[in-house]
């Protein structure tokens, strides 16, 4: 997941080495994801016609706590073992596979849900493994967030990372003047002409939340680590990045406090012929 201020790899879903370097320190992702936001929680749910989520990437649990507290019942499709056993001690029930790989077994559900995960999904073999599991009228939602730094943390941050990993295919960008939160939408865009491509949805409604959130240096310098490419730098990599994007936030006092963009869409499944 690209949360920091990237430009999103060219079709992410066929970088799996990368899709799958989350799970270096699971806890910490579990410690420093933030969660939705309440009202995007509330209507997937209001949206779906049943209680049984399946939830696509589960990671740690994050979402599926939250959907689990709205009064809906989990299942979660995760191809990072380590991060499944996080989410499994949560409670939930966790079956190891990539989305595209994984088997339903005759199962079905009122709501596919993927937090911060769906493009790392083949947008058209996931949307098509949706329509074959959701019962009629539920809902495919994927959803995720990305945040903004400030310019001076988000250039210290580009040009470290820069150095540190001169070849990724996922790269991070200083201050340019585009609004990486507006960016975000190509994602949930691109997602949409999945499900267009596939059929058998009605027409895929897309929506954005805005809210921020303030953190400290350490706090940052926490969640930092959990995106997408220096999660698969080596550690002396990663304290090259971490130091630079410290100092910025020192000399900005310490504290920033960081816009997000929670993008998503919703799909509803046509009634079967």
């Amino acid at each position: 997941m690209p949360t920091i201020s990237p430009s999103p790899a060219p079709e992410p879903h066929r970088h799996r080495q990368l899709a799958e370097s989350f799970g270096i320190d699971p806890e910490r992702y579990d410690r420093t994801r933030a969660a939705y936001p309440e009202a995007m929680i509330e209507r997937i749910a209001a949206a779906s016609p049943g209680p049984h989520f399946l939830d696509v990437g589960c990671g740690t649990g994050i979402e599926a706590r939250q959907f689990r507290a709205a009064g809906r019942t989990v299942l979660g499709v995760e191809p990072d073992q380590r991060m499944a056993d996080v989410a499994r001690r949560a409670g939930f029930e966790v079956e190891v596979a990539t989305f595209e790989a994984w088997e339903p077994a005759g199962r079905t559900f009122d709501a596919v849900v993927s937090g911060t995960a769906w493009h790392w999904v083949d947008p058209v073999a996931g949307a098509a493994k949706a329509a074959r599991v959701l019962r009629p009228g539920g809902v495919l939602a994927p959803f995720g967030h990305v945040y903004q730094l400030p310019p001076a943390v988000a250039e210290a941050l580009a040009a470290a990372y820069r150095r540190m990993a001169p070849d990724s295919p996922l790269g991070f960008s200083g201050s340019s003047g585009a609004s990486i939160l507006d960016a975000y939408q190509g994602l949930y865009a691109k997602a949409a002409d999945g499900i267009r491509e596939v059929g058998g949805f009605d027409e895929p409604v897309l929506w954005r939340y805005d809210w921020e959130r303030t953190y400290s240096r350490d706090e940052l310098l926490d969640l930092i680590p959990t995106s997408g490419g220096i999660t698969s730098l080596p550690p002396d990599s990663v304290a090259e990045v971490l130091a630079a994007a410290g100092a910025a936030v020192d000399e900005l006092g310490g504290m920033v406090t960081v816009p997000y963009a929670t993008w998503g869409l919703t799909a509803t499944r046509a009634a079967r012929p």
